[in-house]
């Protein structure tokens, strides 16, 4: 895992190395092995190392055998020794044996169509000196962060924006009012946005090509396969010995590297049978990693000592207090570098120090099953609602709402007239967006601290999201929802701010077994009411781990991963920072949100009472938005190159070190 930065100047001038120099110094936490740099005429291409494959060689940027192509790469394709020797037996030459090479190699042969042979989790550029063109790819997923922008003929890019913004300091930083909404509505902008005006971001599963004729647009050439067998071709024990199998050797690939592999294991499901698999079908000696918290309401340390004992890990966690989770909030934001609406990212932060302090760089996590495997909440409300729906005036069929989220002190299912009124029980099945109308409700209510100018950015779903419209129709509500919800919340938040960023910011990465490709694929053609029976959600995944968890484990009440919000500032521990990032005069130079609306909120907040969903959505994406201001916008701190690795590869265009 690294981090990857470059230049393509349009009018073919020689770029300044400078330039990629204060790129690669603001990523040296992705890469803090080594980094290196290739020089050419009108390209520069950066890359700042963290090794874990091929620790000897490997170094990038790297070339193929006449050096027409140059790579710089973040991620890993874990299926490259099948790959390689294949290239091996039609005549190419390798220098090393690190997966990047592959990559080059394949593309001289099938150029972007190479992306289809990848089992991996990656951002990539690759220059072609004859053709004098950039190829930018990312991940099927988007596990792998890239962003880009086009500023004064020149194209630059980078795996984080702030490698941009140093690099080039006459890069605009301001925000993007749309995208502000949107996180306001959608919690995340969408795939092509970031919180700021002048940068943009590769979308999942897209390629793009730069030229001396410009940047031309995105090109797709991978979707979420969501197309299930409405009869169903197989039974449900067919289809969880398939998932089995396919989950296995996603292990097996994502246990491959030069370092050991350790697995973050939370308690629940997804986690304890990843770890479950690896501990039972490999000979890999396991170290697992857990965050608990003080608060009960979202400690998880009985089901996690519960796996420890089962599977007998050598095991390691970190606690999180309430004030621990204020303290680094900022720093989390630094890394997250888009307002977020929760503080879930904090303990993830904590957890990756711990890895990195146990000298572990990889780590197996359960992220993505209840996306495509259909475990989130949010799918049973849009079950219970449809089934609601047949019978508006039913005094007994709102009562299932109130089966949902008994771990919250405030369930929205409180009482059976609340429930049916917050989550639209009369809204109609068909709608493409049946199943996220309650959040986006829910989260646009924050809308009232906004200022106009950004609530008049605000776009409908049909409108924001038209993109998503033809994958949508022809499926059904249960299945629309989780294309929604890996097509927005997975992608853009949950594998970004709680993911790659978190895990980065201490030099880790994550690898995420039920994000294969092919896993993905094989849960797509699932029927939906098999993958949650009734109310019991990943149904298939449960029966297909059955005989290797605790009976307690699969039984359990889903718990999802939370962290507390408003909690964590208040009291005793309430940090001094916030009277400076929610300070009048700082609400009004960012001009993003209404001063006597915040002052109300925080006022409110003191008090100590219970808040609802909406102060506490509204309090962290206020508070994280302010910082985002102050670290990106205000007072953006410029880092000088020699806090750069030692230089373990420079290249000029000669191709000569």
């Amino acid at each position: 895992m690294c981090g990857i930065a470059g230049y393509f100047n349009i009018h073919g001038e020689r770029p300044d190395r400078s330039i990629l120099e204060r790129m690669i110094v603001s990523l040296k936490h992705r890469g803090p092995d080594g980094c290196g740099f290739y020089n050419g005429n009108g390209v520069g291409l950066g890359h700042a190392r963290l090794s874990i494959i091929d620790l000897s060689s490997g170094w990038q940027p790297l070339t193929n055998e006449d050096s027409s192509l140059w790579i710089t790469f973040n991620g890993e394709i874990f299926n490259y020794p099948e790959l390689r020797q294949e290239l091996l037996e039609r005549g190419h030459l390798f220098s090393t044996n690190s997966d990047t090479e592959v990559i080059v190699h394949l593309f001289e042969e099938k150029r972007w169509r190479c992306l289809e042979d990848l089992n991996g989790q990656f951002a990539m550029a690759i220059y072609d000196k004859h053709k004098n063109e950039l190829f930018l790819a990312r991940d099927r997923m988007g596990i792998r962060p890239l962003f880009y922008t086009l500023h004064q003929g020149n194209f630059y890019f980078a795996s984080e924006i702030k490698a941009i913004f140093n690099g080039v300091s006459t890069v605009p930083r301001a925000f993007d009012c749309r995208a502000i909404s949107n996180i306001f509505t959608f919690w995340t902008p969408t795939p092509e946005e970031t919180a700021f005006q002048s940068i943009h971001q590769l979308p999942p599963g897209h390629w793009l090509r730069v030229d001396t004729d410009g940047v031309h647009p995105p090109q797709q050439y991978w979707e979420i396969p969501f197309s299930p067998d409405p009869g169903g071709s197989a039974t449900e024990l067919e289809y969880a010995e398939g998932l089995r199998e396919i989950l296995m050797d996603a292990v097996r690939l994502r246990l491959r590297a030069d370092v050991p592999v350790g697995a973050y294991l939370s308690g629940g499901l997804d986690s304890s049978a990843i770890t479950s698999l690896v501990k039972n079908f490999t000979s890999n000696p396991l170290k697992t990693f857990s965050v608990s918290f003080v608060d009960k309401v979202y400690d998880e340390r009985k089901e996690q000592k519960e796996m420890v004992n089962y599977l007998g890990t050598d095991h390691h966690e970190v606690v999180c207090p309430y004030q621990d989770i204020a303290a680094i909030f900022p720093e989390v934001i630094r890394h997250t570098e888009a307002p977020i609406l929760r503080t879930a990212p904090s303990p993830l932060y904590m957890l990756s120090q711990l890895v990195s302090e146990q000298q572990y760089k990889v780590v197996l996590t359960g992220e993505g099953a209840d996306e495509i495997l259909g475990g989130y909440d949010i799918f049973k409300e849009a079950k219970i609602r449809a089934f609601i729906h047949n019978n508006l005036h039913s005094s007994l069929r709102p009562l299932l709402l109130k089966r949902l989220y008994p771990y919250l002190a405030l369930s929205p299912t409180r009482s059976a007239v609340y429930a049916r009124n917050f989550f639209e029980s009369d809204a109609d099945p068909e709608d493409l967006f049946y199943a996220h109308r309650p959040r986006w409700k829910t989260t646009s209510r924050t809308h009232v601290f906004l200022r106009e100018h950004i609530t008049s950015q605000y776009e409908p779903p049909e409108e924001r999201l038209s993109n998503f419209v033809s994958s949508l129709q022809g499926l059904d509500f249960f299945t629309r929802a989780q294309f929604l919800e890996s097509k927005m919340l997975l992608s853009n938040y949950l594998l970004s701010s709680q993911g790659d960023r978190m895990a980065m910011a201490h030099s880790v990465e994550g690898r995420f077994p039920f994000l294969d490709h092919r896993v993905i694929e094989y849960a797509g053609k699932i029927p939906a009411n098999m993958k949650m029976k009734v109310l019991n959600e990943k149904n298939i995944l449960k029966k297909a781990v059955q005989d290797i968890l605790p009976r307690s484990i699969i039984q359990r009440k889903k718990q999802p991963y939370m962290a507390p919000d408003i909690l964590s500032f208040f009291g005793s521990s309430e940090p001094d920072y916030l009277d400076h990032y929610l300070s009048a005069s700082q609400l009004e130079d960012a001009g993003v949100f209404k001063t006597s609306a915040v002052a109300q909120l925080l006022a409110k907040c003191r008090k100590k009472n219970k808040q609802g969903f909406r102060e506490n959505m509204a309090f962290a994406g206020i508070l994280s938005t302010q910082i985002i201001y102050d670290k990106f916008i205000s007072k953006f701190a410029f880092e000088k190159t020699d806090k750069l690795p030692a230089i373990m590869v420079n290249i000029d265009d000669t191709g000569s070190r």
